[in-house]
């Protein structure tokens, strides 16, 4: 069995049944719980129609070891990492994340929530799942654990939300998992929750799961212009990722939200270490440095960031894509946490997000750009030539070029290159994605 298209680089994901069915899910909890060697694994799954149905076959398959399960039930991915270092124990959660809706996976973690991915572990579960072994003598028993008490109590500790003061909330769960707790975590606190779509629904009835296309915002845009809010927030389906809206319902990138939330930090843990991707704006580490904090700069990825957090320390770390770290957190991302960071830091303020935002927006950004490649690196190699400047490849190319930079990183799952550019102004990154683009389409016409 060959589970190579399946297996990527920070955790497992295929279309359902064709590439991910029960027997591929059930020899997935096999090996993990071979690789893990422990005596007991949590299991949750998010709200697609597949995924009680891919958990339970996981849950045979670490079962068929001899090895326990504590089944959470449906849960948002940030409760199953919580679980995981609640209970000390390894944990499997069933989610595509933000994948249409007939797609599934599996996202793996090891005891208080550490990584399993490309370089941590996951390339052996996918050898010992395409080698299968043959079942333990005694099988392992199942139990059904709840969980959300606990969590709910957790994410409030952590980022103080008992400081909130009276702010209006508008919430987009998209039929994800976020809709699991929110209604209870609102009624913890002194915000007002005004929700859509928080029931969980597989079939994903009223838009895409992925925040991070701006047609799946809409909605969320048009209920806050009908009234005030402080906030506006859109979960992803797996509720992991968070993406926010100001008071003026203008988005704000994740390096706004990374510069922002790093600065509440370190007025709290002066000198702390801060961690973001490559791909964050230049306000981040600028933001870092002048309010005294150490900036630490990493590849794009969870296994990653998780990693150095765990080396250094970081009392936090930011993705530019929604992904936010949290070393009370057990170094794992969420996007509750950050939620009710930002609510914290708005109560704190006094001003409004849309006045606070300005301090940590200096620069002009291109998103990310897809660019079709026939060769990845030989168009990398390409632009390094052209290009010059001062260039690094801690993922993919970095060139910096005075006052504007860029970096082009290969897709790992597609015949593309991910281009994110930031310049002083809108005609700069324009001009210099432009230029980049050109490049590239050169050598994929055979102009290397």
């Amino acid at each position: 069995m060959d589970l190579g298209r399946i297996f990527k680089a920070y955790d497992i994901r295929g279309l359902v049944p064709d590439e991910l069915d029960e027997v591929v899910a059930e020899r997935i909890g096999a090996a993990f719980a071979r690789f893990c060697g422990v005596a007991r694994i949590a299991v949750g799954h998010d709200a697609r129609l597949s995924s009680p149905i891919i958990a339970d076959a996981v849950s045979a398959g670490i079962t068929s070891t001899g090895t326990d399960v504590d089944a959470l039930g449906m849960i948002a991915t940030d409760m199953a990492y919580h679980a995981s270092g609640m209970l000390g124990q390894p944990a499997a959660m069933i989610t595509a994340s933000h994948n249409p809706k007939g797609w599934n996976g599996v996202k793996l973690c090891l005891a208080g929530a550490a990584p399993v991915g490309a370089d941590t572990g996951l390339a052996e579960v996918r050898r010992l799942a395409e080698e299968g072994a043959l079942p333990a003598g005694i099988r392992g028993r199942v139990r059904r654990l709840d969980t959300r008490d606990e969590y709910l109590d957790h994410v409030i500790a952590v980022s103080g939300a008992d400081g909130i003061a009276g702010l209006a909330v508008a919430v987009d769960a998209g039929n994800g998992v976020g809709g699991v707790v929110l209604p209870a975590l609102f009624d913890r606190i002194s915000a007002g929750l005004t929700g859509l779509y928080l029931d969980p629904d597989g079939t994903f009835p009223n838009h895409h799961p992925d925040p991070l296309r701006p047609e799946n915002l809409r909605d969320l845009e048009a209920l806050m212009r009908r009234s005030p809010f402080a906030l506006g927030v859109a979960f992803d389906g797996d509720a992991d990722r968070a993406f926010f809206i100001d008071d003026q319902v203008r988005p704000l990138p994740g390096s706004t939200v990374t510069a922002m939330v790093a600065a509440w930090f370190l007025a709290r843990e002066p000198g702390a270490h801060i961690v973001h991707n490559l791909i964050c704006s230049r306000a981040v580490p600028e933001t870092i440095a002048a309010r005294g904090g150490v900036s630490v700069r990493t590849r794009v990825g969870h296994s990653y960031i998780k990693a150095v957090m765990a080396d250094t320390g970081a009392v936090f770390g930011g993705e530019h894509s929604g992904h936010y770290y949290f070393r009370d957190n057990y170094r794992a991302d969420s996007g509750v946490l950050a939620m009710l960071v930002l609510l914290r830091l708005i109560s704190e303020d006094g001003r409004p997000l849309s006045a606070i935002r300005t301090e940590f927006e200096r620069y002009a950004q291109s998103g990310e750009i897809n660019l079709t490649v026939t060769d990845q690196a030989a168009a990398l190699e390409r632009i390094a030539a052209v290009f010059g400047g001062d260039q690094d490849r801690l993922d993919g190319l970095t060139v910096s070029l005075k006052d504007r930079w860029f970096n082009l990183r290969p897709s790992n799952t597609e015949p593309v290159l991910r281009l994110n550019v930031e310049a002083p102004d809108a005609a700069a990154v324009a001009a210099l994605v432009a230029a980049v683009t050109a490049t590239v389409e050169e050598v994929s016409r055979g102009g290397a």
